[in-house]
């Protein structure tokens, strides 16, 4: 027995009565143990929102019957559904150009454990850090993207995410604009840490933005990617204060110990099943 193996029911739908009591019920019906379970109704878009982790032990079959099993009730409900199992490992992918802070960050706690995925790979623009990825064991993959043929470069990172089974992709200040066709086709897979606080200062240089608008907060923001440059559902954010003394790279400086916080948080809530999107915007279950 392993009472940490556990499976992660997650879930949106239309609001109606009745969908904490034939969900706990179903579970009920199997003798399902669960662990923990959290849900929201959002009022204006009418839709519920839920989250619940249970036992695997205490179920009297594997995931993939689970998923059988639980369909009757998605359809009768007309839910928007997942189920992860916590014994099949994350498989994650890092991409990065010459900013190495957010690297490092992620790189320490997959080490420690503290990050508890596979990393399948680090993808970088640059050569600067191959040696660094390849001293922790890990492929490093040199994809240039030359001006006047990102199409090609962008070919082949779609090749290598489906090619190493990865099912994250994670911008670690990879200052790339990816192309609307591969964000449509791994929504709500791709990662992204800007360094400012949304919907303020998007776009490039937003700490020079922020600098010369005198602002006296800056910050981060964790968010998924799509088609709208620096425009998707938000995961995680955080601010620190600055003042009027600080230049641009006091700035910067003082920004990326933020970036590195809220990006490692917001990869764990997406990691962890805890995120749910909802149109522009994001339930995150704690």
């Amino acid at each position: 027995m392993n009472p940490s193996h556990h499976y992660t029911l997650s879930f949106s739908c239309p609001d109606r009565v009745g969908i904490v009591a034939r969900v706990t019920g179903f579970f009920a019906e199997h003798r399902g143990w669960i662990l923990s379970s959290s849900q929201h109704a959002d009022a204006d878009s009418n839709r519920y929102f839920m989250r619940l982790e249970v036992r695997a032990d205490s179920l009297p079959f594997d995931c993939a019957e689970l998923q059988r099993r639980f369909a009757v009730v998605a359809a009768e409900f007309g839910m928007e559904w997942r189920v992860r199992d916590s014994a099949v490992r994350r498989r994650v992918l890092l991409l990065v150009s010459t900013q190495e802070h957010c690297l490092y960050d992620l790189l320490a706690r997959w080490q420690s454990k503290e990050l508890d995925v596979d990393i399948v790979g680090v993808v970088s623009n640059h050569e600067v850090f191959r040696g660094l990825v390849e001293w922790h064991g890990l492929v490093f993959h040199h994809i240039p993207v030359p001006k006047d043929d990102k199409a090609e470069a962008f070919a082949a990172l779609e090749r290598l995410f489906d090619s190493c089974g990865a099912d994250t992709m994670v911008l670690a200040r990879y200052m790339q604009i990816l192309p609307p066709a591969l964000c449509r086709k791994y929504a709500g897979q791709i990662i992204n840490i800007h360094h400012s606080f949304l919907p303020s200062f998007a776009g490039a240089k937003p700490y020079h933005q922020a600098w010369e608008r005198g602002v006296k907060l800056i910050g981060a923001t964790c968010h998924y990617v799509t088609e709208d440059l620096d425009e998707g559902p938000i995961i995680e954010q955080d601010v620190m204060r600055i003042d009027h003394s600080d230049s641009v790279a006091d700035l910067v400086r003082c920004g990326k110990d933020v970036e590195k916080g809220v990006l490692a948080r917001g990869l764990r809530n997406h990691l962890e099943d805890r995120v749910l999107i909802n149109a522009h915007r994001t339930v995150v279950f704690g």
